[in-house]
């Protein structure tokens, strides 16, 4: 058995595509799921699966949730390892930083830089992002919100093709906690 998180798109912001999470653990646990677990309402689940893959069970969740919610969501699914990996890989001081500060943006395939090259970040520093494996990092020292960055980098064109669902540096933690193996 592996354990993984599943990263659900855009659902319960703004009063809308409303997915409780008492249901959503309840939609898992019925196709098969293990040990699942949910973390805030914005879209965040962990389990644990004896087989298939990450894409396969992406898959098999978006198609359950569209069937049960009545709409589609994009749905990424990241096992442990990977998780940890993305943690670990930061290029910036993630210890020094708010978790507001710092978001990770997780991408459905890998992506390169020439995606980005529109993008002057000399004029929008200090915000800047640095790519990693199927992830863009975030750096924005007021928020989100308040990211000029963000703006750009969240441009339709820029992600064409591509699952993408940005969580900030807390939420990337709680996850690699949650889905550690557990103390021997």
């Amino acid at each position: 058995m592996r354990t993984y998180a599943a990263l659900l798109r855009g659902i319960n912001v703004g009063g809308s595509r409303k997915v409780p999470m008492a249901e959503l653990r309840a939609l898992m646990g019925g196709l098969g799921l293990g040990g699942v677990r949910t973390h805030l309402q914005s879209g965040q689940a962990v389990f644990t699966a004896g087989g298939g893959d990450e894409d396969s069970l992406a898959a098999d969740l978006a198609r359950a949730v569209e069937e049960r919610f009545g709409f589609p969501v994009d749905v990424l699914v990241r096992d442990h390892a990977y998780l940890r990996a993305v943690m670990e890989d930061c290029p910036f001081p993630a210890a020094e930083l708010e978790g507001r500060q710092l978001h990770v943006t997780y991408f459905s395939a890998p992506v390169d830089a020439a995606r980005f090259a529109e993008i002057d970040a000399d004029a929008l520093l200090p915000e800047a992002f640095r790519l990693g494996d199927r992830v863009l990092y975030l750096y924005a020292p007021e928020g989100l919100g308040r990211s000029r960055l963000a703006e750009q980098l969240a441009r339709p064109r820029l992600t064409r093709g591509l699952v993408a669902t940005t969580r900030n540096w807390n939420t990337v933690a709680k996850l690699v906690e949650m889905t550690a193996p557990p103390a021997p």
